[in-house]
């Protein structure tokens, strides 16, 4: 019987991530995130509800996460879910939970400056992102050359 754990999440970021080290020098950051669903009672009445996910990233993602993926910001995680469970040790009872093991991760939204100001969002405080600076004259366009294109023999095509 086949098995598929595959996770896609879009969402904002709850917290700002906590980039911790593991003893090997691995980079490991854990983020909150927080997905909205908007639906319509039957009614016409409005609802919206709000599901918040635990994401665990390892390696370069996490050391990505921990510089750019800041309270508020949206991103896309692609993921596994993994169950994690210990003995609580203030009761003595087993416990559990359920995460997300980001395997994949995208920023979305607008790309903020480094010493730009930022709002509550990552947004820059003026609503857009200030236009970049140039810092040398940009090269010369050339025209586009397509590369030689092999010769096409029918007689190659193994159908």
């Amino acid at each position: 019987m086949a098995n598929v754990n595959k996770v896609i999440l879009i969402g904002n970021v709850t917290r700002d991530p906590e980039v911790k080290f593991t003893s090997k020098g691995s980079a490991v950051a854990d983020l909150g995130l927080a997905i909205n669903r908007n639906y319509t009672l039957d009614n016409g009445e409005k609802r919206e509800e709000t599901t918040f996910v635990d994401v665990e990233l390892w390696g370069r993602l996490a050391e990505i996460a921990g510089e750019y993926a800041k309270k508020g910001r949206p991103v896309y995680i692609e993921g596994r879910l993994r169950m994690d469970t210990w003995d609580d040790k203030a009761s003595g009872q087993k416990r559990s939970r359920m995460k997300v093991v980001g395997e994949n991760l995208q920023l979305l939204g607008a790309r903020t400056g480094g010493d730009a100001p930022s709002g509550p969002r990552g947004d820059h405080e003026g609503g857009e992102a200030p236009a970049p600076r140039r810092t040398a004259s940009p090269a010369p366009s050339r025209p586009y050359t397509p590369p030689a294109a092999p010769h096409d023999n029918d007689d190659d095509i193994p159908f």
